[in-house]
């Protein structure tokens, strides 16, 4: 079981311990590849943690942008946050129906708007619910809740940024999708799409990070994985995947590990991917 940081990760036991807690906050960030076949929103509506507020994703981005689920406005993440009764002095826990997936994307969101009392729960649903834990259908009774945000620029890298890291190797970096999506041996869920990877990118596939379980694996652990990867943790890194998502699992592994010069390439392969123009590589790292 993974020490409990309530800015990082705590267990189902602690969470179960502060349920109560008046200003505690549970969100449900369950958001699923259209392949899964799940419909998080109706699943939130049958079950959840109780008092969870239910977060969706792709409705909380920017949707003037071609990509998905891109870092919404300032302003609209502070408003949405206000209706659902989330704001200053709230320790948030957030969770999602996958185990760790979606809710690393919401724990990174909340930092880079300069939150950090956010944890994601080490398992979520599954072990929730595995465990015998109660839940509830009803959605929890809101209020408005002021919230003080401070973007955290660093934190968020653009294309351009990231073809200049690519090139000159002053940042590793890593991307989150499976080896052969990395490789360019597999096709891309999303039409018109090249296969393979940003050049001198690094591949630490999300899940290995996670124990069968869905909890997060220990520091030491992590930290082996990413070293027999080829990841430098003594430079700052950039984090990758398909569209944003699982590249918050790799930043939420390395501030377990205390690594905390990491920001996230938002468009990742949705973007670069796309662009004709950029260099891809194939093959292994």
């Amino acid at each position: 079981m993974a020490l409990d940081d309530p800015k990082t990760l705590v267990s189902t036991q602690w969470l179960a311990d502060h349920i109560k807690d008046p200003d505690l906050r549970v969100i449900d960030a369950s958001w699923y590849l259209p392949d899964a076949a799940r419909d998080a929103r109706a699943e939130y509506k049958a079950a959840h943690i109780p008092g969870a507020r239910y977060f969706d994703i792709d409705e909380i981005s920017d949707q003037r942008s071609e990509l998905p689920h891109m870092v919404p406005t300032v302003e609209k993440f502070m408003s949405r946050m206000r209706k659902m009764g989330v704001g200053d002095g709230h320790q948030i826990v957030v969770y999602d129906g996958a185990g760790i997936f979606s809710a690393a994307r919401v724990w990174w969101m909340f930092r880079l708007m300069g939150k950090t009392d956010i944890a994601v729960l080490d398992g979520g649903f599954p072990k929730w619910q595995a465990e015998g834990r109660a839940v509830e259908d009803m959605a929890p009774m809101v209020r408005d809740r002021h919230m003080t945000v401070t973007r955290q620029n660093q934190m968020v890298k653009d294309v351009t940024q990231v073809a200049s890291a690519s090139k000159l190797g002053d940042y590793v970096i890593v991307d989150a999708r499976a080896p052969d999506r990395f490789a360019g041996t597999a096709p891309e869920p999303r039409e018109g799409m090249r296969s393979g990877h940003i050049p001198n990118a690094r591949n630490v596939f999300y899940r290995d990070l996670l124990n069968p379980d869905g909890t997060m694996k220990s520091p030491d652990v992590m930290s082996e994985i990413f070293r027999k990867a080829g990841v430098d943790l003594a430079k700052p890194a950039i984090l990758s995947c398909g569209s944003g998502v699982t590249a918050c699992i790799l930043a939420l592994a390395m501030e377990r590990l205390g690594k905390t010069d990491h920001a996230v390439y938002d468009g990742s392969w949705s973007e670069w991917g796309t662009f004709h123009d950029l260099p891809i590589a194939t093959g292994d790292t």
